[in-house]
């Protein structure tokens, strides 16, 4: 049989994810009963794409505290009920040799908004629909929405021990991979990028103080979590906006970011401002993963519109990232990996035994 790049193993400390196909942390406003408690749908949402092969898959932005989350319909990871629901969902995954990550987050001044489904409202949901106060770095809103609260020196402290604290429930709960949302024009990339961050204190101003948040952040994680298991940023390396985040800044904070405890970076972009000229197309966010790469010299991974196995193994074989995030072709197809492995000629060992009459036969 073939050797194929995205079939390699990948080691981070004590870590071993079986491939390089990776599922991508997923909103799926699923929480009906809004006290950020996984349930029936997580299990077996996650549950089948570990059944189909992803080496790594990544739950959800997932909350680290109540004002932290983008609706109330989100999951979340700071109270005992939390992780305790997460645990078996965590047993499940490691049952059908997939590592399990979870990324948290703290959505900032893009919290409190209507889930993407189940409602035909939009925006800030007001306080008596069940929605909340929110904060950012200052108080600039994301378009559209209410304006949030600039974070005082105590708000900022209790957002690093909010993250540190959601880290130590994922170590309950048997996570092997913590992600950090740095993304999306979520709290920490509101503080990275000057769109906005407009502070004047040493939480704003140049990088390396738009970036300080997030470097406690990432320290107060390592610590929680110890020294086998890794830890990952997910960046937008860029904002496309003049003014914005640049992937030069990216690089630059990654390489702090290392330093600080960090393994592994997820590179996406955009989502910090509307109005963003993103140019769309197969594979459109893999230069953003390989400058990363090699002017930070991390490891990264590349997502965006990859969706078929010759155009993943080539992002990998080439060198241009360490592993493939997978969104939307995954949720068309959760047994992508499986197929990917017959498609490049690949003999995997990881059928479920229930699965193993749909095989295909070897040409």
């Amino acid at each position: 049989m073939a050797v194929a790049a995205l079939f390699e193993p990948f080691t981070l400390r004590g870590v071993t994810m079986r491939n390089r196909l990776w599922a991508a942390p997923m909103c799926q406003y699923a929480v009906g009963e809004k006290d950020g408690v996984p349930r029936i749908w997580h299990l077996v949402h996650l549950g089948a794409l570990a059944a189909g092969g992803a080496g790594l898959i990544v739950a959800e932005a997932t909350a680290v505290s109540p004002e932290g989350r983008i609706s109330n319909a989100d999951t979340g990871l700071w109270n005992d009920a939390q992780t305790a629901a997460w645990t078996p969902i965590v047993a499940f995954l490691h049952a059908q040799g997939a590592t399990a990550g979870i990324q948290l987050s703290h959505a900032g001044r893009k919290a409190s908004v209507w889930p993407a489904w189940g409602s035909d409202r939009h925006g800030t949901m007001a306080t008596q629909d069940g929605g909340w106060p929110t904060v950012s770095a200052s108080a600039v809103p994301f378009p559209g929405y209410a304006p949030p609260v600039a974070l005082d020196a105590a708000g900022i402290q209790g957002i690093v021990a909010a993250f540190a604290a959601a880290a130590l429930r994922a170590v309950a709960a048997g996570f092997d991979v913590v992600e950090l949302h740095a993304a999306h024009g979520y709290l920490l990339h509101q503080f990275l990028s000057p769109l906005s961050n407009r502070r004047t204190d040493e939480f704003g101003g140049t990088l390396p103080n738009r970036a300080r948040l997030l470097l406690q952040v990432v320290a107060a994680v390592r610590a929680a979590i110890g020294a086998d298991r890794a830890l990952f940023v997910r960046f937008s390396a860029t904002d496309h906006t003049p003014g914005g985040w640049t992937e030069e800044e990216t690089a630059e904070v990654a390489g702090w970011a290392r330093d600080a405890g960090a393994d592994f970076f997820d590179v996406s972009s955009g989502g910090n401002v509307t109005g963003a000229r993103i140019p769309l197309g197969p594979g459109y966010q893999v230069p953003l993963a390989r400058h990363l790469k090699a002017a930070a010299d991390v490891p990264v991974s590349a997502v965006g519109l990859i969706t078929t196995a010759l155009q993943a193994e080539q992002i990998v074989a080439t060198g241009q990232a360490d592993a493939i995030m997978l969104g939307r072709e995954l949720l068309r197809d959760p047994h992508f990996p499986l197929r990917a492995a017959h498609e490049l000629g690949v003999s995997v060992d990881y059928w479920p035994p229930q699965y193993l009459r749909a095989m295909w036969p070897e040409a």
